[in-house]
């Protein structure tokens, strides 16, 4: 099964930017579309943006499209996930997940669609 390790996170001041890495290592990158969620403390986990295998389709959550990029990299089996224009409500911890069931051009915002985890990033953003 494919490993994923996430890195990036950090304390950003608000109106500030992120740029979180997911690296994906023991399968083949492209049999995943890959998917980016975040927890809030006392929240539950919410989607964030999403890639297609072929990096084609895309996907963000309302709480961050049009301030957010989602990209990869399918030959050093790396996602990215730019955020820009950060508010304290973006602090969480930054989830990276993959999914093997959707077809090549698919994507999904469905937690339950992504079979493997990694362990994920804090991302803390000041006032």
């Amino acid at each position: 099964q494919v490993q994923l390790k996430e890195s990036g996170g950090g304390l950003v001041q608000a109106g500030g930017s992120l740029r979180l890495s997911c690296t994906a290592s023991g399968r083949t990158f492209t049999d995943y579309a890959m998917g980016w969620f975040r927890q809030a403390p006392g929240k539950e986990r919410e989607f964030v943006a999403a890639i297609s295998r072929n990096g084609v389709t895309k996907y963000y959550g309302d709480s961050v499209k049009d301030r957010s990029t989602i990209s990869r990299d399918n030959e050093r089996n790396t996602v990215v996930l730019q955020m820009n224009d950060l508010s304290p409500e973006d602090t969480a911890v930054y989830y990276c997940a993959a999914d093997s069931r959707s077809s090549t051009g698919s994507i999904s915002s469905i937690e339950l669609f992504y079979e493997h985890w990694g362990q994920g990033t804090q991302v803390t953003v000041s006032r």
